[in-house]
């Protein structure tokens, strides 16, 4: 293994457009302690297994003295707490409650279903703005704008605010990524949330006093068994719900139709019989995660994983990307193969911070693919590799230009 370590390789950008060479080398050992001090678990049924352990934290509160140097950490600012998703049971097990409330099942169990005519309104309008152009690009003409007029939508944020809250959650972004512990870096990141809870806050209160049918005037002013949300807590679920609520949906996007296009029999299977779609997009969830890893996990108590004792208090990464590619638990893993009957990947994460967005990035995914495959006529890619964004967390093309002959109209 060359000088450098494990994670100065990860998050190398050089690894951005083909990280799993990395992954498969990492993965000989299930373990792998970096030199930083950092445990790196590599392997799918290690990962799962840590997924589910009560004795491994999200809180970084809970790293020992000295760790917190290892990860930039964009929850320490005061005046805007962590979100649930870096909290552990029981306060996590009860924000995340609330939030999923008036979002799906059990309080809100058609809120998904009934938006679907929507979703596909708004991915047919985007792919009819592609007429009469010989080529577009993914990521700006499609994958992002859809997920992100879904969640503006959904939440209630009104969406002329774009421009606006897109520099701020970009920001904000930055702060998932590991990194040094630059004074400079932080200050920035905590001023981008700073910002982007005064904005959610100004817009809360705007929906208490006015209530809607969305989701920010259900957070603002549900009252269910529990109680409800503080202020406070309604602006980092906010927060937490307009960047999840995207982000990742773009990645997924963007890296399925990479893949579909590097490989034209799936994408000829999926314009032929739509009903491909939701196995596309399982199999691209474990073949292209858009989340490739989770670095923000602690210890509880000194844990003996694969042979391997990760004490007490140590800062752990789980690769979920790699354990998608696990040999051990995937047949020819590295093959894309949307027919795959056994597909319990780890895209969605695992556990008690299961993504509970997944029903609604699964059905984004499904339908612009989908049209994406119908309508486009001999679509090919301009470049391969395209340019990656930097994150290593945060996995997709910056860019994806895509040359074609024409749109087919008409109904599915």
């Amino acid at each position: 293994m060359p000088s450098s370590s494990p994670v100065q390789r990860i998050t190398d950008p050089a690894h951005r457009a083909d990280p799993y060479p990395l992954y498969a080398e990492l993965r000989r050992t299930p373990v792998v302690r970096d030199d930083s001090g950092i445990h790196l678990v590599t392997t799918y049924w290690e990962i799962r297994q840590l997924l589910g352990d009560p004795r491994i934290s999200s809180d970084a509160r809970n790293l020992a003295p000295g760790a917190k140097s290892l990860l930039a950490s964009d929850e320490d600012n005061p005046a805007l707490p962590p979100s649930f998703i870096r909290l552990d049971p029981p306060e996590h097990d009860r924000l995340r409650r609330l939030a999923t409330r008036p979002f799906g099942p059990p309080h809100s169990p058609h809120r998904i279903h009934d938006m679907r005519g929507e979703l596909a309104r708004t991915v047919t309008d985007l792919i009819d703005g592609l007429d009469g152009r010989g080529e577009f690009d993914v990521v700006d003409d499609v994958a992002y704008p859809f997920p992100v007029a879904v969640i503006c939508r959904l939440l209630g944020v009104p969406r002329e605010d774009e421009p606006h809250f897109r520099r701020m959650v970009d920001v904000v972004v930055a702060g998932i990524d590991p990194g040094e512990d630059d004074p400079e870096r932080r200050r920035t990141i905590q001023q981008g949330r700073l910002e982007l809870g005064q904005y959610m806050a100004e817009l809360i209160d705007k929906h208490r006093r006015a209530p809607g049918d969305d989701m920010l005037s259900a957070l603002a002013t549900d009252e269910g068994p529990e109680g409800s949300l503080s202020t406070i807590e309604q602006i980092s679920t906010s927060v937490l719900l307009l960047i999840a609520g995207h982000e990742t949906t773009v990645n997924l996007i963007t890296n399925g139709m990479l893949t579909l296009l590097r490989h034209p029999e799936a994408l000829a299977r999926l314009r032929q019989d739509p009903q491909t779609a939701p196995a596309v997009v399982e199999e691209l969830l474990r073949y292209e995660p858009p989340v490739q890893l989770l670095p923000q996990r602690t210890t509880l108590d000194d844990i003996d994983i694969a042979g391997t004792v990760i004490p007490k208090g140590a800062p752990v990464w789980l690769l979920l990307a790699s354990g998608n590619r696990d040999p051990h638990r995937f047949t020819d893993p590295d093959r894309f193969d949307p027919a795959r009957t056994d597909i319990q990947h780890l895209g969605f994460g695992f556990g008690v911070h299961h993504c509970f967005g997944a029903p609604l990035a699964r059905l984004e995914a499904q339908l612009a693919l989908t049209e994406l495959a119908r309508r486009l006529r001999a679509p090919r890619l301009i470049a391969d590799p395209p340019p990656y964004r930097p994150s290593p967390v945060l996995r997709g093309p910056r860019h994806l230009r895509v040359a074609f002959d024409g749109l087919d109209h008409g109904a599915p």
